[in-house]
């Protein structure tokens, strides 16, 4: 999953990215809300965390200017402002959810998953399609009950053709969500981790969980989604 962190304070930015990073998300940066605005505007995101107090251009501002761009990802206020009536400006603004600071990394991973599973259609942590499970909060995947182990980035792949089980995903949509912005993304590494997944998940060829649409990328098979 891809995501935006805005924040003028250099020391949270940093302790956000590596947090984030760390849990396996790409993630993008921006210190002003002019910076943040125009991210919003040429990257599709899974989700955008925004401070209320920033340089240039105001939390709640770039919130509104992005909601009127069509920008749809899913949007976590952070703020330092605990009146309720800030907070509810916030969420009229457009926001979905918000966390006030200080808060604790668990909580503000938990508000992540949630936000991005929600936005996908799946409220329960737990994605099952055919006889494959996947867990977003342990992150493990299992075949009809025994635990396939996925290298980070197989994973990533894989959930993300989950939380979107009936759409053609590009192979260059695949890429910007799952690495950060400066990666090639006329790689064919993609190709690679849907062959491993295929291997893993179906060694016998019997489900076929990942159908390959020619010349458009990849969809969660349609039998399989039965």
């Amino acid at each position: 999953m891809r995501i935006l962190i805005v924040e003028d304070d250099s020391r949270l930015l940093t302790q956000l990215d590596t947090l984030l990073q760390t849990h396996g998300y790409s993630v993008d940066l921006a210190d002003d809300g002019a910076k943040a605005l125009f991210l919003l505007s040429e990257h599709p995101y899974d989700l955008a965390i925004i401070d209320i107090g920033l340089p240039v251009m105001d939390g709640f501002e770039v919130i509104q200017k992005a909601r009127k761009n069509n920008v749809s990802c899913p949007i976590l206020i952070l703020t330092a402002r605990d009146r309720w009536q800030e907070k509810v400006e916030g969420l009229d603004a457009g926001a979905d959810d918000y966390l006030t600071k200080p808060f604790q990394n668990e909580e503000l991973l938990a508000r992540v998953k949630a936000l991005i599973r929600r936005s996908a259609g799946q409220a329960n942590p737990t994605i099952e399609l055919g006889p494959i499970s996947l867990n977003t909060l342990s992150e493990q995947v299992s075949v009809s009950g025994k635990d396939i182990e996925l290298t980070a980035y197989e994973y990533k792949v894989f959930e993300y053709l989950l939380l979107n089980p009936k759409k053609v995903v590009s192979k260059t949509e695949l890429t910007e969500h799952i690495y950060d912005q400066d990666f090639d993304l006329d790689s064919n590494v993609i190709e690679v981790f849907v062959g491993r997944l295929r291997k893993k998940l179906d060694p016998q060829g019997s489900i076929n969980p990942i159908e390959t649409m020619r010349g458009r990328g990849y969809r969660i098979s349609r039998e399989f989604q039965v």
